[in-house]
């Protein structure tokens, strides 16, 4: 694991999340301009301005927990395993990435972690995790990352009475960043999403925030709970920064521009003075440029 990117076991907290939370933003910007430059073909779904919830998840979660995420994985994966190479190989299609070049962006497949870009889907295949956990007497549990457009399909629901009923080591943690792929939550979900989670008598915790420090306080708590005897869920109104996938976004320009002052990676950013701030610009942009060559990408200020 490069400490230039996940930080060292004795490094301040404070500057080792701002430091996991730069290398998910400049390793998603290089990732976008590869695609900008015709490094790379296809699609990606780039996690900019929802890094803070996969460093805090991670951060709580031990090495026996299992992590299921969706089409948005490359943060995830990051956070989790730190194998910048494993993630740049197999987005380059080559030998050498995490699933051998045939996974692509979406189709992640490691020991302890795994993604499909079928949002609904992802939700009954964490649940058996989970049950296999609970049925082999292991400790770990399982974390699934899914979107609020995930709560229009009726399997989901199905997934979380099983898990209540059987008291399932599941967390699901939400991302509802306001908006399913390119409609509105306001226009394709009734009611309020945390009341569709309680209503089978699972612990919610509603945190709107995307400052890492109060997101590790509330993943820790959500862990906590799912370890005494889950399931549990966690619901973070968080926002997107980028398009939906690579160019595709319709959203309005006011609005998006708005929530760059939420912006993680800036917030946290402005608890370090600027010589450690630039010490660990610059070790990141090293550690990656090592591992994905010369691929171009702007600064983000």
């Amino acid at each position: 694991m490069d400490e230039r990117l996940a930080g060292a076991p004795d490094e301040a907290v404070v500057r080792r999340r701002y430091r996991q939370l730069r290398a998910i933003r400049r390793f998603e910007e290089r990732v976008l301009a590869a695609f900008d430059d015709g490094v790379l073909t296809g699609t990606t779904h780039a996690c900019v301005g929802q890094e803070a919830n996969a460093v805090a998840i991670a951060e709580a979660l031990g090495d026996d927990d299992h992590v299921f995420s969706n089409h948005r994985c490359h943060g995830h994966y990051l956070a989790r395993t730190w194998d910048v190479a494993g993630l740049w190989g197999e987005l380059t299609g080559r030998p050498d990435g995490v699933c051998g070049g045939v996974g692509g962006s979406q189709h992640l497949s490691a020991p302890g972690f795994r993604s499909n870009g079928v949002q609904g889907g992802i939700v009954p295949a964490a649940a058996g995790i989970a049950l296999s956990r609970a049925l082999s007497g292991r400790d770990g549990l399982s974390v699934v990352f899914c979107g609020d457009g995930t709560f229009g399909e009726g399997v989901v629901y199905e997934t979380l009475n099983i898990a209540a009923l059987w008291r399932l080591p599941l967390l699901v943690v939400v991302e509802d960043n306001g908006w399913a792929q390119s409609t509105p939550a306001a226009l394709n979900r009734a009611g309020d999403l945390p009341a569709r989670i309680a209503a089978f008598g699972i612990p919610v915790d509603d945190v709107d925030s995307t400052d890492v420090e109060i997101l590790a306080t509330a993943s820790a708590r959500a862990v906590a709970t799912t370890r005494a005897g889950g399931p549990a869920a966690l619901v973070i109104r968080t926002y997107r920064l980028c398009h939906h996938s690579k160019n595709d976004d319709a959203r309005p320009a006011d609005e998006v521009s708005a929530r760059w002052a939420f912006d993680p990676v800036a917030i946290q950013a402005g608890r370090l003075d600027g010589a450690a701030r630039l010490q660990i610009d610059g070790e990141v942009e090293a550690a990656l440029a090592e591992t994905m060559g010369s691929v171009p990408a702007a600064v983000a200020a």
